[in-house]
C-alpha cells in the first residue's frame, strides 16, 4: 500500500520526523529511509532507540493517527494504481492487499479507492512476522484460497519484495523512493503502474511457473 497504491512515504517521514524532534532529538531523511517497507514495530523501536519515551504501541498508534489525519486531507495516489486495480477488478482478478499499515489505516485507504478493490486486506496487526517475512504474503493467499506461486505480487521496497519472494509469490517490482536493482528473483516496472493493464501479468506468471529468470 505505502510507496505502491499511495505515496505515503512523506507522510510518515514528517510524522517520524515531528515525533523525535517532540522528544528533543534528531531525524534525518537518510534515517527515515531506513524505515521504508519496515514493520511498525520495528520502526518504532529505531524511534524509541532516538529518545520517544513512549512505548512501542504507543508509537504505532501515535504515527498511525498523524498519517491518518494527513491521507483524510489528501490521498496521494501513485499515478495509475487505482485505473490499474480497476483494470483487474473488470477482468474478475481476486485481488488482496498486503501492508504493514495497521488495519483502520489499511481500511481508510481501501474505502478511498471508490469502488471494491480488494477480496481480502492482511495489514500489519493481523499477523505475528512483519516484511520481511514472507508470513503476510502467506497469509493473503490463505485467505484467498490459492497457492502462492499462483500468486503476483507488487512493492515497492527491499522488505516488501523480500516478503514476496521468500512466500513464492511471482513479484514486480515497482520502486519509488529507494532505487531497487534489476534482479531475477523479480520483474522491475521502474514506470510504476500507469499504462498497465491484466495482460502484462501472463508472461510473468509464465515465467516464474518455469522458473525462468527475467
Amino acid at each position: 500500500m505505502d510507496g505502491t497504491l499511495i505515496d505515503s512515504e512523506p507522510y510518515w517521514m514528517r510524522a517520524e520526523h515531528d515525533l523525535v524532534e517532540e522528544y528533543g532529538g534528531v531525524w534525518t531523511h537518510e534515517d527515515a529511509l531506513q524505515l521504508v517497507g519496515q514493520g511498525l514495530e520495528h520502526s518504532a523501536l529505531i524511534l524509541r532507540s532516538r529518545g520517544v519515551a513512549l512505548s512501542v504501541e504507543e508509537i504505532v498508534q501515535t504515527m498511525t493517527d498523524r498519517v491518518t489525519a494527513q491521507i483524510r486531507a489528501e490521498v496521494p495516489w501513485r499515478p495509475g494504481s487505482r485505473e490499474f486495480l480497476l483494470a483487474l477488478r473488470e477482468a474478475r482478478v481476486r485481488t488482496a492487499l498486503v501492508t504493514m499499515s495497521i488495519s483502520r489505516m489499511a481500511h481508510l485507504v481501501a474505502d478511498a479507492i471508490g469502488f471494491d478493490a480488494f477480496d481480502v486486506v492482511v495489514a500489519g496487526d493481523q499477523v505475528e512476522e512483519p516484511k520481511p517475512h514472507p508470513e503476510p504474503y502467506l497469509r493473503a493467499a490463505e485467505l484467498l484460497g490459492v497457492d502462492p506461486r499462483a500468486c503476483l505480487a507488487f512493492e515497492d521496497s527491499e522488505p516488501g519484495v523480500a516478503s514476496a519472494v521468500a512466500a513464492g509469490v511471482a513479484t514486480v517490482a515497482v520502486p519509488l523512493h529507494i532505487p531497487l536493482p534489476p534482479s531475477t528473483a523479480y520483474t522491475l516496472w521502474p514506470e510504476g503502474l500507469q499504462g498497465r493493464v491484466p495482460s502484462d501479468l501472463a508472461p510473468i506468471l509464465e515465467a516464474h511457473a518455469s522458473g525462468v529468470a527475467r
